[in-house]
């Protein structure tokens, strides 16, 4: 779901949207294990650890297990030797575009959507405006590598896998749009909304979304009459910040036919043989406290939109992230 209104930072280009049918139609990425990492935000240390679960994983990687990177994987990052290394990295690996990275490698600088977050009405405008400076601040550091990100454009924006039978799409947004926020605990809490939910599964014959881009995790059920398995919306929130309160834990999406062999699973549940995780990596190390701080000082946008979170983490709670949805 978008916002109406044109103003950047707000507005939903045309250019960012897609039908859900269209994901029925591609051909899948198979494997046994599947990491899907959203909201990355430019964390190097968090995407280091990430890197490391995933190498420990059995399996060659690109066959039994892969690795997606589904979005806004820059943002914080704009030392132009950390945006090279990041995005270097995630571009050895599968990744579809958020509207972070959309928004760097636009050609058309006429068009404005800001930060192409596509913000609803309950975030206020003086965060729409600080996450518009931040991007254009971000681009600054892009068109020194145009060569990096001119590969940005050319991702894809959702591909769809297969877990030992579980369908899976990966988006950035929700089922419509790469900035859509249909997918947001606000939203699924609505029942009228959790009717058009149910029409995106069975439009793109999945059995889970996978997506982040509302920065708060949703690991939720959505029944759905006549499904062997219930749907499921896997929003992982955010790897590369806190997403609880007074936790500094990032996540990502783990889906395997083995169960998570380390300690950092947070919350989860069973699909058929499929085994569905949030992992935990420390999102506010002081390693990554101490980068973020170089970039972004006090009184900086960035500083002023986020360092509440990285100290202390969002106003969420693990309740909220797993409640059911409505029969």
């Amino acid at each position: 779901m978008s916002t109406v209104t044109s103003a950047p930072g707000r507005s939903c280009p045309l250019h960012y949207r897609y039908a859900p049918a269209e994901l029925a139609r591609a051909e899948p990425l198979r494997c046994d294990t599947l990491y899907v990492v959203g909201g990355l935000y430019g964390n190097e240390p968090a995407l280091v650890a990430v890197l490391a679960l995933f190498e420990a994983e059995p399996g060659p990687a690109g066959r039994e297990k892969r690795l997606v990177f589904n979005g806004d994987f820059n943002w914080f990052d704009i030392d132009p030797a950390a945006y090279e290394r990041i995005n270097r990295q995630v571009l050895d690996f599968d990744a579809v575009r958020g509207n972070v990275e959309t928004e760097l490698a636009r050609l058309d600088t006429q068009a404005d959507a800001g930060c192409g977050c596509a913000y609803p009405d309950w975030v206020g405008d003086g965060v729409v405006e600080r996450s518009n400076r931040i991007l254009q601040r971000l681009r600054r550091t892009a068109r020194e590598h145009p060569a990096l990100t001119a590969r940005l454009a050319q991702l894809p924006m959702w591909l769809r896998a297969e877990v030992a039978g579980l369908r899976v799409a990966i988006v950035h947004g929700d089922a419509e749009s790469l900035a859509g926020w249909g997918f947001a605990v606000e939203h699924l809490r609505d029942p009228a909304h959790q009717a058009t939910v149910r029409g995106w599964f069975d439009a793109a014959e999945v059995d889970a979304f996978a997506c982040s881009h509302t920065c708060l995790p949703v690991f939720q059920q959505v029944p759905l009459a006549g499904r062997v398995q219930t749907p499921l919306v896997l929003n992982n929130g955010a790897c590369g910040m806190p997403n609880f309160r007074a936790d500094t834990a990032g996540l990502f999406t783990r889906m395997a036919t083995r169960p998570f062999a380390g300690a950092g699973a947070r919350h989860g549940l069973r699909s058929g043989g499929v085994h569905i995780d949030a992992i935990a990596v420390d999102s506010a190390s002081a390693a990554w406290r101490e980068q973020f701080l170089r970039q972004w000082p006090a009184g900086t946008d960035a500083h002023t939109s986020y360092w509440k979170r990285i100290e202390s983490g969002p106003d969420h709670e693990p309740a909220a992230a797993l409640a059911l949805s409505a029969g």
